[in-house]
């Protein structure tokens, strides 16, 4: 199990999801959001020399893949009605689990179909055959009570026999249902049939982290208003963000005190990357990006929003709180809307994924080194 922690906010009821928090300085019908991140940055003496006191140690960073993996993957029907993805039969969550490779690795999935209705995986960013497309027209869905192997494969960058340069699969990526309800999958995923997907490149530096929020039409992680979801973090936590986009609308994607910047990691390479820097992206349908930063930096500790920018949707309650913490667990001028929203922490699944709906679900991360298994952080 990664040390990491990696908090997912998935509706299963342990993660660091919170609900129903003090909306007062914006709607009452907004709330949520946080998460935190921590960096390595190593401290000087006056001398110039490394203090061995207080030196912190360097980023850990993603290994060299080339590893061949496996899990098992099962799409369910939750008991309000939507449909969630889950690494274990009856902890499905929306959005579903974290799935993390590092370039050059083989992902086998068993998916297996628990519901009344096809279902299928289609994933974005990979490399695949046609007999894992996902799709009905290529009959790569799966039957009520029948199972199917995807197999995605990813890879690093190298130049073609022509000269010209192919890109490598590293990325923030997702994966959804194709076949419920339409050919295109419009049922399962408006009802919750997606994830996220993170492709690492040898040396990337790894959050401490991981947060997914979902706009799926009107709602955030397929909640609305009131209970979009909360995400938390301590100052100087590296926190990364998935974000990704569903349904039929374009949104905007704003963190209020925190920067990324536009590009692959979401952060510099150095004093020269020309990589613009950004609070605020526009996002469709189908999109999705990703981006690490360092919770509180500069800013400190507060109950900072996240939410759509197109007036009228953050107005509708596309909003929550990222709510970054001193190192004694305080969060200045933030008092809960009632007491028994910090009971309610615990609402959310615990991982790397963002928070799921109201559907009931553990939303672990998926990785490991021979084999992938779910686990459960925070």
């Amino acid at each position: 199990m990664d040390r990491r922690s990696q908090d997912r906010s998935g509706s299963d009821g342990s993660g660091s999801e919170r609900r129903g928090l003090d909306r007062r300085s914006f709607n009452r019908r907004m709330i949520v959001g946080g998460a935190v991140a921590a960096a390595g940055v190593t401290s000087l003496s006056i001398a110039g020399a490394p203090d061995a006191s207080t030196a912190e140690a360097p980023p850990r960073t993603a290994p060299a893949g080339g590893e061949v993996k496996r899990i098992k993957l099962y799409a369910e029907k939750l008991a309000d009605g939507q449909m969630g993805y889950g690494l274990e039969k009856g902890k499905a969550s929306v959005p579903g689990p974290l799935i993390e490779l590092n370039e050059g690795d083989t992902l086998h999935i068993e998916f297996e179909n628990t519901m009344d209705v096809n279902a299928s995986l289609h994933v974005h960013g990979m490399d695949y055959e046609i007999s894992s497309d996902g799709t009905k027209h290529t009959r790569s869905d799966v039957e009520p009570g029948g199972k199917r192997t995807y197999t995605w494969r990813t890879h690093a960058p190298g130049r073609r026999k022509d000269g010209t340069w192919r890109p490598g699969t590293a990325g923030y990526w997702h994966y959804h249902d194709h076949v419920v309800g339409t050919d295109h999958g419009t049922g399962g995923v408006r009802k919750g049939l997606y994830g996220p997907l993170i492709v690492r490149r040898k040396g990337d530096i790894l959050p401490d982290k991981t947060f997914t929020i979902v706009f799926n039409d009107m709602t955030i992680n397929n909640k609305s208003g009131h209970d979009s979801p909360t995400f938390e973090a301590t100052v100087g936590d590296r926190v990364e963000f998935v974000s990704i986009t569903h349904g039929e609308y374009y949104h905007t994607f704003h963190v209020h005190g925190h920067r990324w910047a536009d590009n692959r990691t979401g952060m510099l390479t150095g004093p020269d990357d020309p990589s613009q820097i950004l609070d605020d992206k526009i996002t469709g349908p189908g999109d999705s990006f990703g981006f690490q930063v360092i919770a509180g930096e500069g800013v400190g500790a507060g109950a900072w929003m996240y939410h759509c920018h197109v007036q009228s949707h953050s107005d509708m309650g596309m909003a929550g709180l990222f709510l970054v913490k001193k190192a004694d667990g305080t969060i200045p001028d933030y008092e809960p809307h009632h007491a028994g929203a910090a009971a309610s922490k615990g609402s959310g699944s615990s991982g790397s994924s963002g928070s799921s709906g109201s559907g009931k679900g553990s939303s672990g991360s998926a990785k490991g080194s021979s084999g992938m298994s779910g686990h459960h952080h925070e």
